[in-house]
């Protein structure tokens, strides 16, 4: 390891695993298996950050004051219940504050030091007034809403590369004209009502690495053309895998670790500062879904260590 070289800053806090059957899709420790793969395989480079909690001030400006009770309050109906489709909890609604703010902590580590990764968030399915797959706030927005009200950029770029599009972003941040989202996502899986956002790729079921790596890149070099943000919020779901127990894409590990490597050098070679969060990612296997959700953490390494940017 280079002695000039700086740690990644990683957010993360302990409260972020929630509990849910064993049957259940999402996996609810794997926050915390993430976070001791990391400790186990790269703790001297890293820079852990503990976020807390979001405040009503900040959290009003992109969810309904009303909905937000309702959380705080434990008087969410079965209706709000289904639509997120987790087991109720006290920890789910504190993890719920705290990985929020979680992401807007990346993003500002981002700006100070130009790369962050948050060992959770990607909840871009939580909509104004509602929550949605598995997502109670939605991270994302509040934290480009927050962003520009702080006045700490002009323009928020939100990429998401999860398996399943970020509509709850996108119903959010759409009367935001300083927001841009862009969305590469299967088109034929949850959600299954499309949004709208300022740039959409649906991808057919079962496309592999190169076809998914081709896109990708032309994609990069359309935002180029019409926009140059302060900030890109990444959302490097792992759920595009091939063997993901939500996911129809066919991308391999090694096509993961690509497609990371090709955001991050896309932005950072243009001195763009990159947050990212996880995102999906859904297996019974608990240690390989950590794998691969050190994939992006383990790129943010291997460029700090290339470039010594920090």
């Amino acid at each position: 390891m280079n002695p000039d070289f700086k740690p990644l800053s990683i957010i993360y806090h302990p409260h972020y695993d929630i509990p849910v059957p064993k049957i259940h899709s999402f996996v609810g420790t794997k926050f915390s298996d993430l976070f001791n793969n990391l400790q186990k395989n790269y703790s001297s480079n890293l820079n852990v950050l503990t976020p807390y909690s979001a405040n009503l001030e900040n959290l009003r400006k992109s969810h309904h004051i009303d909905y937000i009770n309702k959380v705080e309050q434990d008087e969410l109906t079965k209706d709000y219940l289904r639509l997120i489709n987790l087991p109720w909890s006290e920890r789910l609604r504190e993890r719920s504050y705290l990985e929020t703010e979680g992401t807007l902590l990346t993003a500002k580590q981002a700006l100070e030091t130009g790369l962050a990764c948050h060992v959770g968030g990607g909840t871009h399915h939580a909509h104004f007034d509602h929550g949605f797959g598995f997502c109670v706030f939605n991270d994302l927005a509040y934290t480009a809403i927050n962003l520009l009200n702080q006045k700490l950029v002009k323009k928020v770029l939100i990429l998401d590369l999860d398996v399943h599009q970020g509509d709850g972003t996108i119903d959010i941040c759409q009367k935001y004209p300083s927001i841009f989202t862009c969305s590469i996502h299967s088109e034929s899986n949850f959600p299954y009502e499309k949004k709208q956002g300022w740039m959409d790729v649906s991808l057919a079921a079962a496309i592999g690495d190169d076809e998914y790596l081709e896109t990708l890149t032309k994609t990069l070099m359309l935002i180029q053309e019409q926009i140059t943000p302060d900030i890109v919020l990444y959302d490097a779901g792992v759920d595009v895998f091939s063997n993901d127990k939500l996911g129809n894409l066919q991308l391999s590990f090694d096509g993961i670790k690509k497609r990371d490597q090709i955001v991050l050098d896309h932005f950072r070679n243009k001195n763009i500062p990159v947050a990212t969060v996880i995102g999906g990612g859904y297996s019974k296997d608990h240690a390989e879904l950590a794998d691969r959700h050190s994939i992006i953490f383990e790129v943010a390494l291997k460029y700090l260590e290339k470039y010594n940017l920090n």
